[in-house]
């Protein structure tokens, strides 16, 4: 299985706030971006494997301020880092100035997708292997944020959680 780089996995789309994504507020509905955050995640998830994968979860997002009716909006996502069968994608959603072109991070998120046969099981994914400084400072936080998952879902003894511990027990043997 080639290792891939989080470049291969980059994937953008662009988007216009038409009235019907709007709440009464007209702001761009929670759920609008979500779904529109799943679709990109997705195939940037599908870039690195280049099989089916299913959305695991939402671990993270963030809602830094509104996004108005008629804004110009970009969802940029790559894959952060590849487990066994699962990869998580890390999300950023510029807006776009109408007059200066100037993009504004407004959101964040990150999604975990599993990559699957043709029954729905679970199969393994190539190795990522991140490059610039933010690609690897995302791929090091990756694990820790995986292996918190797994303690508060009950998967993961906080005792084995080697990364976590190593933020908590600075300078004990």
């Amino acid at each position: 299985m080639k290792s891939r780089t989080a470049q291969e996995t980059l994937s953008v789309t662009t988007k216009l706030v038409l009235p019907n994504d709007t709440n009464t507020l007209g702001n761009l509905f929670g759920g609008q971006l979500l779904a529109w955050m799943d679709v990109i995640a997705s195939v940037s998830a599908h870039r690195h494997c280049r099989r089916v994968v299913v959305t695991a979860s939402v671990n993270n997002v963030s809602f830094k301020q509104p996004i108005k009716q008629s804004s110009i909006v970009t969802l940029e996502a790559k894959v952060s880092r590849a487990f066994n069968s699962s990869m998580e994608i890390f999300l950023d959603v510029y807006v776009e100035d109408h007059l200066t072109g100037e993009k504004v991070k407004s959101n964040e998120a990150i999604y975990t997708f599993v990559a699957v046969d043709q029954n729905g099981g679970p199969i393994n994914v190539p190795e990522l292997i991140p490059e610039t400084k933010i690609e690897k400072m995302r791929y090091e936080g990756a694990l820790r944020r995986k292996q918190l998952s797994l303690i508060l879902a009950g998967k993961m003894n906080p005792a084995d959680a080697t990364e976590l511990k190593k933020l908590f027990l600075v300078g004990e043997d």
